[in-house]
């Protein structure tokens, strides 16, 4: 783990966590790719045993189920190995990067070996932050040989009881959408959230519960998942250069979106790499990706 950037009361608070490392095993089972596709409205990819699982769609797989007695007041578990232990925790995704070295065959056994990476705190105007990096290894059949790595940012804020609430109002649209060779839209709403939800096994009130996300959080609606938006992003090679693979991808969340507002894909291509924004129509780019082709 990387050592602590800045000293502060969240550095303090992290300053003896040593999360452990975890494995998770689960079959690549096609129902939920099957399932994730009909969610966005698109023909899935092949699906008998052996064809390639696309990028990141193992979240659909590797999920931890905690017990109902262990999820806290947001929805997301009270503790957790990689949730840091700060008082009044409240989480977003940040970004991350997933580099492919070999296929994901739909019927194999995938295993993931996740340990935090890295851990460091920032200062900002919104106050002090906490970045976690949750660094996996995927791997196939028990091959030792690394498939894929995936490294996962996610940031964290401490509000505990007392702390005056942040309020965000939704951002005003008008943006012109720009121009781009690669685009896909897609329309949201809470039915859209609960069912990405269900298939991601994500508890967190944000994507569901009105009155706590307004109250409490002080988002101005249901947020729509970061996660969501990244495999967006993949959707556009993955349909306008079906003939390609995605050989990593880098992606950064800059701001949330909320419903019912559609998401907006766009993207172009130079050479092997093409450069991708989601956003919420009209509104600047919630997400911003870089996705390498071979």
């Amino acid at each position: 783990m990387t050592d602590l950037a800045t000293q502060g009361s969240l550095a303090a608070a992290v300053a003896d966590w040593h999360p452990p490392t975890v494995e998770l095993t689960r079959r690549v089972d096609p129902w939920p790719a099957a399932a994730f596709a009909d969610l966005v409205e698109t023909d899935p990819p092949a699906l008998d045993d052996g064809a390639p699982l696309p990028p990141l769609w193992h979240w659909f797989l590797v999920l931890a189920h905690p017990r109902t007695s262990e999820i806290g007041e947001d929805g997301h578990p009270a503790d957790g190995p990689f949730l840091p232990p700060i008082p009044g925790r409240r989480r977003m995704i940040a970004g991350g990067r997933f580099t492919r070295h070999r296929p994901i065959p739909f019927g194999s056994v995938l295993t993931s070996r996740s340990a935090v990476s890295a851990v460091v705190p920032r200062s900002g105007r919104t106050g002090e932050m906490l970045f976690v990096t949750v660094r996996s290894e995927l791997t196939v059949d028990g091959d030792p040989a690394v498939a894929a790595v995936e490294e996962q940012d996610v940031v964290y804020r401490s509000e505990p009881e007392g702390t005056e609430r942040r309020t965000m109002a939704r951002p005003e649209g008008g943006r012109p959408e720009p121009a781009a060779a690669w685009r896909l839209r897609l329309p949201t709403d809470s039915v859209l959230l609960s069912r990405f939800s269900a298939l991601t096994y994500n508890g967190h009130r944000i994507h569901h519960d009105v009155p706590y996300v307004t109250a409490v959080e002080g988002y101005p609606d249901l947020v729509i998942h970061g996660p969501l938006m990244a495999l967006l992003a993949l959707e556009l090679p993955r349909r306008h250069a079906p003939q390609e693979q995605v050989e990593s991808v880098s992606y950064r969340l800059s701001r949330p979106a909320f419903v019912p507002s559609p998401l907006v894909a766009t993207g172009d291509r130079e050479g092997d790499t093409a450069t991708v924004a989601v956003a919420a129509e009209g509104v600047e780019p919630s997400l911003t990706a870089q996705v390498r082709l071979r």
